[in-house]
């Protein structure tokens, strides 16, 4: 008798899980991994449709429930011939479903993950302590200037809309628009660092990372109130810009290809 082997999917040593996913099995793993990255908490998982409940922040210290699908290719929804109106979002690793319903959000964790740092798994008796980042620990590298413009800046942001958070990272403090991170700041000794979402599109004062590296995103600096103001414009643009490509379920991965 000859014996099944494995099939995997493509190398991508994320956070734990050594291949991408090749069925809906490895979308839910994958999911439960970054829900809290996109702002969600599970409240249900069941083998009955839809696959999820759970609830997302939008801002206000209100959160909303959210039906979710998972499929490993969007167009499987269709396939499966769910109800359209039962679900508000799919999570999937694909997203191939060029006419699904602007009702349905599409949450394509190819394009996702490479947005997001990646925690390396180490040996059980070299367990790193979990680590709490503080906008403080950003600080500690600039100096008052630039923690001033930071300050200010982050007060501006924040009033473009009232839904918009922020978490302090590692390397960056993210922005959330709420539904997608759309800028990361990163405060340097003399200034600030922003990337921000532009969907390929040219913002003034924003650098486009180049065909091969962040497609749809850019960079802009800030070393003092002028560049501040040019930067707000610019953060207000790719807020819109990531909140209708959320609408119109339009990839807004790291990798995603512009138009």
């Amino acid at each position: 008798m000859i014996k099944r082997k494995n099939v995997v999917g493509k190398l991508i040593n994320f956070r734990g899980l050594v291949y991408a996913p090749i069925n809906e099995q490895g979308v839910v793993f994958l999911f439960g991994k970054i829900a809290h990255e996109f702002g969600m908490y599970v409240e249900l998982i069941r083998t009955g449709y839809p696959d999820c409940i759970a609830k997302r922040y939008v801002g206000k210290d209100k959160w909303e429930d959210i039906r979710i699908e998972f499929e490993f290719k969007s167009s499987d929804f269709q396939k499966h011939k769910h109800k359209i109106e039962d679900s508000d979002m799919i999570v999937c690793w694909e997203h191939d479903w060029l006419e699904c319903p602007k009702t349905i959000e599409i949450l394509e964790l190819k394009n996702e993950i490479k947005k997001l740092e990646n925690i390396s798994v180490e040996a059980p008796d070299k367990i790193s302590k979990p680590s709490k980042y503080d906008i403080n620990e950003h600080f500690k590298k600039a100096n008052k200037e630039s923690i001033i413009l930071y300050n200010n800046l982050n007060k501006s942001l924040l009033k473009i809309d009232d839904s918009i958070y922020f978490k302090p990272h590692k390397y960056r403090i993210y922005y959330y628009s709420p539904k997608r991170v759309f800028a990361a700041i990163k405060i340097m000794k003399n200034g600030l660092n922003i990337h921000l979402f532009t969907n390929g599109k040219m913002i003034r004062k924003v650098e486009p990372f180049g065909k091969d590296y962040g497609q749809k995103w850019g960079r802009i600096y800030v070393f003092n109130t002028k560049d501040f103001h040019i930067a707000i414009s610019a953060l207000k643009k790719s807020h819109q810009l990531i909140n209708y490509c959320i609408d119109n379920n339009i990839p807004t991965g790291w990798y995603a290809e512009a138009e």
